[in-house]
Formats: C-alpha cells, sequence, structure tokens
C-alpha cells in the first residue's frame, strides 16, 4: 500500500510542473476568470489539474522553452487585448525568476476575460477535452 501510495504522489509531481509557476510573474496568485481564488496550472485549461488540453499561454510558454522570454512577455496569449506581461504584473518585461514582480497578476495570460470572448471555444466548468467542445 505505501508503494502505490508513493508512486501516486511521485507520478502526480511528475505530471503537474509546479516549477513552472516558479518561471513566470505571480505564477501563483493568477486570478481564475471562472470566479474566485487562483489558476493553479496556468498553461493549462483546467484550473487545478495539468492536463493534455494547454491553453494558448501554455503553448507559447513550451516554445519559449519554459522561460518567461520578452517575445513571451509582450505576445497577447490570450488574443484579449492585453499582453501576458500586464496580465501576470510585469508591463515592462524586466521580471526575472526569483524576483518580485512590478504588480499583481491582473488577468490570466492563456484564457480571455471575460471568458468566451476573443474567438476563445473555451468555456468554465470544463476539464480537458471538453474545454474546447471536442
Amino acid at each position: 500500500m505505501l508503494r502505490l501510495v508513493v508512486a501516486a504522489v511521485t507520478f502526480a509531481t511528475i505530471c503537474a510542473h509546479p516549477q513552472y509557476r516558479d518561471s513566470i510573474p505571480n505564477g501563483y496568485s493568477v486570478p481564475n476568470p471562472c470566479g474566485l481564488g487562483t489558476w493553479e496550472t496556468v498553461g493549462h485549461f483546467d484550473p487545478h489539474h495539468h492536463t493534455h488540453d494547454k491553453n494558448p499561454f501554455g503553448l507559447a510558454f513550451a516554445a519559449a522553452g519554459h522561460t518567461w522570454t520578452a517575445a513571451l512577455c509582450n505576445a497577447d496569449s490570450d488574443n484579449d487585448g492585453v499582453t501576458n506581461g500586464a496580465e501576470l504584473g510585469d508591463p515592462g518585461c524586466v521580471w526575472t525568476v526569483g524576483a518580485t514582480p512590478s504588480g499583481p497578476a491582473t488577468g490570466h495570460p492563456g484564457i480571455c476575460d471575460p471568458v468566451g470572448t476573443c474567438g476563445q471555444a473555451f468555456y468554465c466548468g470544463c476539464h480537458g477535452h471538453n474545454c474546447l467542445g471536442k
């Protein structure tokens, strides 16, 4: 039984990639565009669990080598008219890992707010493939 618990915890830790939250400004305080609280898995469509369905910010972050770059900061991954940097509290794109961002996260860089606008098919309350109406 102990082996099963250890294996489950190890698998969850490997799949969740929580260290990526350290690689973006305010990674632990990204607002949940579907309600109260924060979005724990910033690069995914499910707010609490790693899924294979990455949102546009998750795809851009992966393409940037899982690194906060000036290009990623200046991009508008969710196409809502606000840059990723502005939404994550780094409007000047000067943040570095371990530093304090210049402001709080004010939006989600991968999910358009209000949800359902900006041409994004995502809707609240979904998980995995259902998020995009697949």
